[in-house]
């Protein structure tokens, strides 16, 4: 059994966003999992459907995309193997590979797509508090003024991460941005984003406008449901 977790602070998305990943789970992932979702909204087990299991996080002085890093806090009460999406993917095949990747104790994740060279994305993590608490999150939140000064959560994982032997990234092939359509690209202007589905990419990221919600194409609004 493995935790497949999801963040829903604030205001950013709508509660459609965990419903529509929960589904999404539920069709493509047959590896026998419990779904968490870790939220402030006290009142969003009223309208999501589901057998999710809704929790806040230990700590409450931590905003947005930082609360992610509240995920490797051993006071969170995640044991054994987790995974983690974000809740804007769409999933569109079979994902046990994300969750067989490695052995128990690895950590997963995928490279970024603007600078794939340079910094991972959190969008996509395998990994296992019994060895990631202590390499994430006691150097984190013992030196948070220093990491504050980075851009977000990925940048801290990405520094913490990159030298660890329990490190395994995803292979490329396996998820592709919405914007453009693969890593080997270089970032270009969003007037030449073309939004295709690259054939072999079971999850789809979504980093920044536009949401699933707001996507016109076919092969979007067939998965993400």
């Amino acid at each position: 059994m493995i935790n497949v977790c999801c963040v829903y602070y604030g205001n950013k998305y709508k509660p459609e966003y965990v419903q529509k990943l929960y589904n999404m789970v539920q069709r493509h992932l047959t590896i026998p999992h419990e779904f968490y979702c870790f939220t402030d909204h006290v009142n969003l087990f009223d309208l999501v459907s589901g057998k999710i299991h809704f929790k806040s996080f230990p700590r409450h002085d931590m905003e947005g995309w930082w609360n992610k890093l509240q995920l490797f806090n051993p006071d969170t009460g995640l044991e054994g193997v987790n995974f983690y999406l974000d809740l804007d993917v769409v999933i569109s095949k079979n994902i046990d590979c994300f969750v067989n990747f490695g052995d128990e104790n690895t950590f997963g994740i995928i490279n970024d797509f603007g600078q794939p060279d340079m910094w991972f994305n959190s969008s996509v993590m395998k990994w296992n508090n019994k060895t990631a608490s202590n390499i994430i999150w006691q150097p984190y939140i013992t030196n948070r003024v220093k990491w504050r000064k980075v851009q977000g959560d990925q940048n801290v994982i990405t520094d913490l991460i990159r030298k660890e032997k329990i490190l395994k990234v995803y292979p490329d092939e396996w998820t592709q941005s919405y914007k453009w359509l693969d890593r080997k690209q270089k970032r270009f202007h969003k007037s030449k984003w073309t939004f295709e589905k690259l054939p072999e990419a079971k999850i789809a990221v979504f980093h920044g406008r536009p949401n699933p919600h707001e996507s016109d194409q076919k092969w979007v609004k067939d998965n993400w449901k």
